[in-house]
């Protein structure tokens, strides 16, 4: 289906879904899916402003391509998976289906990746404290001085 017969609301369904990195595979099926409209993957390619196909695409949606990108890089917190408390119901989902097929194993791992999740394995943190939550007492280690023998070089 050529450009200018898609209506705005499928332009600007595209030109989002591009910006926020998804292919156009992913594209024409979310499409298909969302306003019964069949397109190709060439034709999403042409909203992509960084492809050659997008080359000539009007400001308007190069803007909206843009404010989009750039929405999606630096809000991350309306991706559902970002949040700890999302990627914990999904494990637990998926370790009851294990455990009631008898796949004991792969429950076992759901299980650990779980324990990892709430145990910040997958962050930055680390609790750097000492004995009651004091501060850790700064480590001075003694200098030992060397002093090597002259072997008659001096």
């Amino acid at each position: 289906m050529a450009k200018g017969k898609l209506s705005d609301d499928v332009k600007t369904f595209i030109v989002q879904s591009l910006a926020c990195f998804d292919t156009p595979s992913v594209v024409v099926a979310a499409v298909k899916q969302e306003f019964g409209e069949v397109i190709t993957r060439q034709s999403v390619e042409g909203y992509d402003p960084n492809k050659r196909a997008g080359a000539n695409l009007s400001e308007k949606w190069k803007s909206l391509f843009e404010e989009t990108r750039k929405t999606f890089l630096e809000d991350t917190s309306k991706i559902a998976i970002s949040h700890r408390a999302v990627r914990l119901r999904a494990l637990q989902r998926m370790a009851e289906k294990a455990e009631t097929q008898g796949n004991m194993a792969l429950a076992a791992n759901l299980m650990e990746q779980a324990a990892k999740e709430v145990g910040d394995s997958y962050t930055n943190r680390r609790e750097l404290t000492g004995k009651d939550g004091k501060d850790l007492p700064a480590a001075v280690s003694p200098v030992t001085i060397f002093q090597l023998p002259d072997n008659g070089r001096s």
